[in-house]
């Protein structure tokens, strides 16, 4: 199993993360962004999803702001998503929790990622590929309490993580292009 961890504030962070997806990315990738926008804590990846619409992101991207992909309908969700996409591998996104001072991390591993785990929810697995924003410490006893978490931490990582998926996939371009 391999990963990849940075700090969003961390100049190359998009860079090392992209770095890393190229070996993963190709057009048979599809990219599902899970969270909720009634929540700041558990927006990450609608906002991910949100941002690489608005970018053109010519791969597809499920999990927006206005169309998101939570608790309640990731199971419909991923029939629909297997169903259309059947040989695609995913690439899962979402905010996640854990240490105090792992706050703003991003982490990106090759295998998949567990939604709801951290706030005691039993959900599928989702992708082959993960990425995870670390938003909040685990630590605190209100799990995901809008009162600690800042828009402005989540936004930034959500960035960092969108601007990373563009470069992975100008990366593979690049490659296909020259192989």
């Amino acid at each position: 199993m391999n990963k990849i961890k940075c700090h969003y504030s961390d100049p190359l962070s998009y860079y090392k993360i992209a770095y890393f997806l190229k070996d993963y990315i190709d057009n048979n990738t599809l990219i599902m962004c899970i969270g909720t926008d009634r929540c700041i804590g558990d927006c990450l990846g609608p906002l991910v999803g949100t941002f690489l619409k608005e970018n053109s992101f010519p791969l597809p991207v499920f999990g927006t702001i206005n169309k998101p992909i939570h608790a309640l309908n990731i199971s419909e969700n991923i029939k629909k998503i297997r169903t259309k996409y059947k040989d695609y591998k995913i690439i899962g996104i979402d905010a996640c929790l854990g240490d105090t001072d792992s706050i703003g991390e991003i982490e990106v591993r090759d295998f998949p990622i567990h939604p709801g785990k951290g706030v005691g929810k039993s959900l599928p697995h989702i992708g082959e590929i993960s990425i995870i924003g670390i938003i909040d410490s685990s630590e605190n006893n209100e799990l995901f309490s809008n009162r600690n978490i800042r828009l402005n931490l989540v936004m930034n990582i959500s960035k960092v993580i969108t601007h990373a998926i563009i470069h992975s996939y100008y990366l593979y371009s690049l490659n296909e292009k020259t192989s």
